[in-house]
């Protein structure tokens, strides 16, 4: 899986591609009178590295997209590759396996276990992977939460920590694997201006420095205006 994320086949740039549709569509209810079709024929790809916005009014496709590229919904017609991988060639355990070693999630609502601590949260990814505690994923977390700002926080549950630095144990959760790609669906949706600031500036900082693309789902011109793209939804069909 790592390999087939560092050779995904070429895109725009000379630059390898993390994700590539084309033709994508979802419908649900197939074959019922209620059946519909949510996402018309999607062609889109995102160069590894990239750090791009989807925007788009509610109701336009985002979320359904959104599950897709996440692997958490497989579409009923057109071409997925994940890392350079045809999704229609892997099974349920293959999908799970390429999801968790290839994709980090970030949402508007953290989404923290109240019960563990920072260090614990940001480990729990590795630990469901390895299946075991070792100390190698125990030092990444440290690590991620130094580069968030957050080491001395460790120990700290997120009932003791502000919505800001939850959001930023979430970012350093979602890199805990050192994925190519992360998902970030309204990451600062719920935090204030200068806050959401501070979350945008990490999530460039981890895409300029270590290369790890981003697709921020946002309503926030003004984060979607500091993205190196905008890619635009309505009525389940890409603009432009």
């Amino acid at each position: 899986m790592a390999e087939a994320a560092a050779t995904g086949a070429s895109a725009a740039g000379g630059r390898s591609h993390i994700l590539n549709l084309s033709g994508v569509k979802m419908a649900y209810n197939i074959g019922t009178p209620i059946e519909a079709e949510i996402l018309h024929g999607i062609d889109l790809v995102l160069a590894a590295g990239e750090f791009a916005a989807l925007v788009g009014p509610s109701g336009s496709g985002k979320s359904t997209l959104l599950h897709i590229l996440g692997l958490l919904e497989r579409p009923t017609a057109g071409r997925l590759e994940v890392a350079g991988l045809d999704i229609a060639s892997l099974d349920d355990a293959g999908i799970t396996e390429l999801r968790g070693r290839t994709i980090g999630f970030i949402f508007q609502f953290h989404h923290l276990l109240p019960g563990f601590s920072a260090l614990e949260n940001v480990m729990m990814p590795a630990l469901i992977d390895r299946g075991s505690y070792d100390r190698e994923m125990r030092e990444r977390a440290l690590w991620l939460l130094d580069q968030v700002g957050l080491k001395d926080a460790a120990a700290k549950r997120p009932s003791a920590l502000s919505g800001g630095m939850q959001q930023r144990v979430a970012i350093a959760r979602s890199l805990a694997l050192n994925p190519p790609l992360v998902l970030a669906d309204e990451p600062t949706g719920n935090l204030d201006s200068h806050t959401a600031e501070e979350v945008l500036a990490l999530m460039r900082t981890f895409n300029r420095e270590h290369g790890i693309a981003f697709l921020i789902v946002t309503h926030d011109p003004h984060i979607a205006a500091s993205c190196d793209r905008r890619i635009e939804m309505l009525d389940g069909r890409l603009r432009g």
